[in-house]
């Protein structure tokens, strides 16, 4: 018979990065508001400015996570001949809080991009509104 050590060390609970103030400008998002209503855009339901705002923030990010893996930026001469490449996107739907939201992931040819905001077959993402909705002023 053998001994064991098994060592436990303290997890540390994650919670959500309060922004800086400056990120979150009142002015910013009363702008944003004023523009969707100009635009006809609906500030609440289905198609409304959460859903919006949360797709183009999550395609922003999954295009940051690409240009990470690839090393360099959409239409970067620097990626000719480098072996791997952007490869189009492809559609996904993603459950939120604020609804259903259809995003586009990208690809890369290779097959190697694992994304890490929007998992590979992930259809449930949670947290979107304690990471931005919160800080949106109320409709009227």
């Amino acid at each position: 018979m053998s001994d064991v050590t098994v060592s436990v060390e303290a997890v540390e609970e994650v919670r959500p990065v309060e922004p800086p103030a400056d990120l979150l400008d009142d002015q910013l998002i009363a702008q944003l508001v004023d523009r969707a209503r100009a635009g006809g855009l609906q500030l609440t339901g289905e198609g409304g400015l959460p859903q919006q705002l949360t797709r183009r923030v999550l395609e922003s990010a999954l295009e940051g996570e690409i240009t990470d893996h690839l090393g360099y930026e959409k239409h970067d001469p620097a990626g000719a001949g480098s072996g791997n490449s952007r490869n189009g996107v492809r559609p996904k739907t993603v459950l939120t809080e604020v609804g259903p939201v259809e995003i586009e992931v990208p690809r890369d040819r290779e097959g190697s991009f694992e994304p890490q905001i929007v998992k590979k077959r992930q259809r449930r993402l949670t947290g979107v509104d304690e990471r931005w909705c919160c800080r949106c002023p109320r409709a009227a």
